[in-house]
């Protein structure tokens, strides 16, 4: 199946290191090879936030394999829809690309019991976006 044949989704913060990266696992957890998933951030951090790992760990999302990625023109121009997370104007702009700004509390520096509620948060707009562009049941197929 070729990336034409599924929608792609790019989450972007700025460090790559919590926000995108757990919207990230959410959709590939939650919507498997319905949707191609990419992450990346503006000035991605040397590792991820522990906190944001443990808190994954404990809905059984395993994310210790990811590392911070930086962004691209190349994954912009590769993804139908463009999630940013608190990184400003700093994600290129293209025509006939989707964009949605998620606004959401940065989990950097902060302890598991304040990534939870921004897990869940994650969680939720995920669903609704795997709603919009790959329910259930739905066919692969081009637009």
């Amino acid at each position: 199946m070729t990336s034409i044949d599924k929608p792609s989704v790019l989450f972007v913060c700025v460090h790559n290191a919590g926000r995108s990266q757990m919207a990230a696992a959410w959709l590939a957890h939650l919507a498997g090879e319905r949707v191609e998933v990419r992450s990346a951030g503006s000035a991605p951090a040397d590792a991820l936030n522990p906190a944001v790992v443990e808190a994954m760990a404990e809905v059984g999302i395993d994310i210790t394999d990811q590392n911070p990625k930086i962004l691209t023109v190349e994954a912009v121009e590769a993804s139908d829809v463009c999630v940013t997370m608190g990184c400003g104007d700093t994600c290129p702009v293209f025509p006939g690309k989707r964009y949605l700004d998620w606004t959401l509390t940065d989990p950097a520096g902060q302890g598991v019991e304040a990534v939870r509620p921004i897990r869940d948060e994650i969680r939720k707009r995920v669903e609704g976006l795997i709603a919009e562009i790959a329910p259930a049941g739905r066919n692969a197929s081009p637009r």
